[in-house]
């Protein structure tokens, strides 16, 4: 692994579990929105692992999907682990189905451009297989994963 996981809350056990990277665009269109929905939901029901940076509108959208199964899940942070957790995850982290990330020491306060990227490329190191809800055509997502070696799933 070139990166490393600098810190981490939950289970790490999650780790040596198949895992499906979610990633999209941050700009997605409205025809692409319920297929990235429909996609959780399979997943959920699949009981597959999801890992995603769960940031963007779609990714937050796709979480709560999953957050209703029992399937585990991996969040990667864009930057240090927060202080206090949302009491949201609260209840799958004690069930053992979670597991927060970051590549990232608690200093780095802030996502940006760059930590994004980082933690982007964290997750498709980490990941057995990406399914990417859209790409921008020449974005930041399209570029990295231009240079990706795994099976990318784009969902259609």
């Amino acid at each position: 692994m070139l990166l490393e996981v600098k810190e981490h809350i939950g289970n790490l056990e999650l780790l040596k579990r198949e895992k499906i990277a979610f990633l999209c665009s941050r700009k997605i269109p409205a025809s692409a929105v319920l297929k990235c929905y429909d996609w959780a939901i399979a997943q959920r029901e699949a009981g597959n692992c999801v890992i995603s940076g769960f940031h963007s509108q779609i990714e937050k959208d796709v979480f709560h999907y999953l957050l209703k199964g029992k399937q585990p899940i991996i969040i990667t942070l864009a930057r240090g682990l927060k202080e206090k957790l949302e009491p949201v995850l609260q209840k799958p982290l004690d069930e053992g189905r979670l597991l927060i990330i970051t590549p990232f020491e608690k200093a780095v306060k802030r996502v940006t451009e760059q930590t994004a990227a980082i933690r982007n490329k964290l997750m498709i190191e980490i990941a057995d297989s990406i399914t990417v809800g859209f790409k921008s055509e020449g974005g930041n997502l399209a570029d990295l994963l231009k240079e990706v070696e795994k099976q990318i799933i784009e969902i259609k």
